[in-house]
């Protein structure tokens, strides 16, 4: 930022060095990127993210169909729900249990589903969706919960524009220095052999 402040200072300066220039552009360059390019990233990301994520919600809201399940029994083997690794956190809070439910076509079907606990007993009722042909599928996407997915993807883009122009500005700033410093090499070797002679009458 102090480069970014220099270069006004510098303008007239003599002791200015091209790459003290060259480092204050590319300051003031970072920062207006990270102020109007990172965020804009977040919002494109995030927008086209939701949009994409909508039509999703939309489109399991029109294949997914809600139905009354009831509870026959409790069951020996866990529901397709409950075998996944991802589904962990939830099986405490849930139990298989084989139900009965009428399919979209006005077929009853039978088979294992995970309820919540307090719903596990041999005549409860409970809330199941279903794909078309009856089969139990998990319950569509809402629409806050797109949101906050997008939102979370808009946040991450943002960061990582912002971790990528700081990226790019300390890799220019540090061949800035690396060009500094030999340039410095090779003055020094020239004066270096007349170091502490120069006016000292030796």
């Amino acid at each position: 930022m102090r480069a970014a402040i220099g270069v006004w200072r510098w303008r007239h300066n003599p002791l200015r060095r091209t790459t003290d220039l060259i480092e204050a552009w590319v300051a003031v360059t970072a920062v207006l990127l990270l102020v109007l390019a990172a965020p804009a990233a977040g919002w494109i990301a995030g927008t086209g993210t939701d949009a994409s994520l909508q039509r999703a919600v939309r489109a399991q809201n029109l294949q997914r169909l809600p139905t009354t399940a009831q509870v026959v029994r409790l069951s020996d083997v866990p529901a397709p729900g409950l075998r996944s690794p991802e589904s962990t956190a939830e099986q405490p809070a849930r139990r298989s249990v084989v139900a009965r439910w009428t399919a979209p076509d006005g077929a009853s079907r039978t088979g294992t589903v995970a309820t919540r606990r307090d719903l596990a007993d041999p005549g409860d009722t409970f809330r199941l969706w279903t794909d078309r042909d009856g089969r139990p599928v998990p319950a569509p996407m809402r629409p806050e919960t797109a949101h906050a997915h997008a939102i979370v993807v808009g946040l991450l883009a943002t960061a990582l524009a912002a971790v990528f122009v700081e990226a790019v500005r300390r890799l220019v700033v540090r061949r800035l220095v690396h060009r500094r410093y030999r340039r410095l090499d090779r003055a020094w070797a020239k004066a270096g052999p007349d170091w502490g002679r120069t006016g000292a009458g030796s």
